[in-house]
């Protein structure tokens, strides 16, 4: 095999663990009759398949889907109207075949995927592809994981939805795999992934949605709240813990109220009570209408530290969350916002400030008066905050219509 790889495809890949990340030091194509196979089909519908890895039979015939996983594939997308090799370009999060010890197919291990991702985007960028259909756990984790790295979970958290990612210009829909499929033959299964699957190719004529760039207000005189008189907002608060009992130094840090899907005020709680009436005032009016992502929050803090009841709730983008799909660890809002909206990350940043040091402990404090020290620290938080009411709202009116 010396010399079927250019020097900058061998070229390592190192990460902060010090893991090298390569072809050679993963080593599959030594051991694979096609090594490294490229993407298969004619892309007539800008679908791009992206599976597990290679098998036995694969490799044989140097292109995907040929065993009885593909061709269940191939009846299965035929039944919705779609060519499997015509209208997509077909690949695997994986370019060689896995081996066993005893010289089977296997699943290919975390840092195999690792190796091949680059290859994989690469592919992405080369042909463009208006949805990318990933098939399998594998297929998530590999355009995935690297990108959500917090509670990441399996193929039952990701299956089902079609997610108009921003950064990859792309509609991402993780479906079952068709071994899967084929190894449980459940009707409950089948007619699942059939759905997911038309779910899939229903994007294949839809526009890609571009996000438009929110307009964030940070404020210092909160008076400008006073002219908010009626309507819908959203709001949020940044605290020093998850609940206001107990320690005397908790407090509301930062709050924002998005006043539609692109404006938002946000401002650093003042430390005067003279200062902080316009909000109170706003909280406490019935006739602007409230919505937040889990309301107890924001609720049970205004009342704590804020001594204002909060009238006019209109809407728990949380619960709605939950009454529209069931499943377990998908309600947050970061998770809706990038399933809905196709943005994966604008908290990485300050996770690790927002979370409560004593976990177990509910009432415990975190590290936003680290954050908040520096006065970059301060403007990262506050664009966060905003953000997040940015998108909470755009997550309301969504879910609203769908209850219409």
């Amino acid at each position: 095999m010396e010399g079927f790889f250019s020097k900058k495809e061998i070229q390592s890949i190192t990460a902060l663990d010090g893991k090298v990340r390569s072809c050679y030091s993963c080593g599959l194509y030594v051991w694979a009759k096609t090594p490294k196979m490229k993407p298969y089909g004619n892309f007539r519908k800008r679908i791009m398949n992206i599976a597990e890895a290679p098998g036995e039979t694969e490799d044989l015939h140097g292109k995907p889907f040929q065993g009885k996983a593909g061709k269940l594939l191939q009846k299965t997308y035929k039944k919705l109207g779609i060519d499997l090799f015509e209208d997509c370009i077909n690949l695997n999060a994986v370019n060689c075949r896995p081996i066993s010890k005893t010289g089977s197919n296997r699943t290919p291990t975390n840092y195999e995927i690792e190796c091949c991702r680059k290859s994989v985007f690469q592919y992405i960028e080369k042909y463009k592809p208006h949805t990318i259909v990933l098939l399998g756990s594998s297929a998530i984790q590999s355009i995935l994981n690297h990108r959500w790295k917090k509670d990441f979970g399996g193929i039952s958290k990701w299956r089902g939805w079609a997610i108009p990612d921003q950064s990859l210009r792309a509609w991402i829909c993780p479906v079952f795999h068709p071994s899967f499929i084929l190894r449980y033959e459940s009707c409950e299964y089948v007619n699942l992934w059939e759905d997911d699957l038309m779910k899939a190719f229903e994007t294949v004529n839809m526009e890609f949605p571009v996000v438009t760039e929110p307009n964030i207000k940070i404020i210092t005189d909160l008076n400008i709240l006073n002219e908010i008189q009626s309507g819908v907002v959203s709001i949020d608060f940044e605290t020093t813990g998850l609940k206001p009992y107990k320690y005397t130094d908790h407090r509301i840090v930062s709050a924002s109220v998005a006043t539609d899907e692109n404006t938002a005020y946000v401002f650093k709680m003042p430390n005067k009570r003279s200062e902080m009436q316009p909000f109170k005032k706003l909280l406490a009016n019935p006739n602007v209408r409230k919505s937040a992502h889990n309301i107890k929050f924001e609720d049970v803090w205004s009342k704590i530290y804020l001594d204002t009841t909060i009238r006019g709730w209109l809407w728990d983008s949380m619960q709605a969350a939950h009454i529209i799909d069931n499943r377990s660890h998908i309600t947050g809002l970061k998770f809706q916002t990038y399933v809905n909206f196709g943005i994966i990350d604008y908290s990485s940043e300050i996770n690790k400030y927002l979370q409560s040091v004593d976990e177990k402990n509910g009432n415990s404090v975190n590290r936003i008066d680290e954050l908040i020290s520096t006065e970059s620290g301060l403007q990262k938080l506050l664009k966060y905050n905003a953000l997040d009411t940015i998108y909470q709202y755009r997550l309301s009116n969504k879910q609203m219509k769908l209850f219409a």
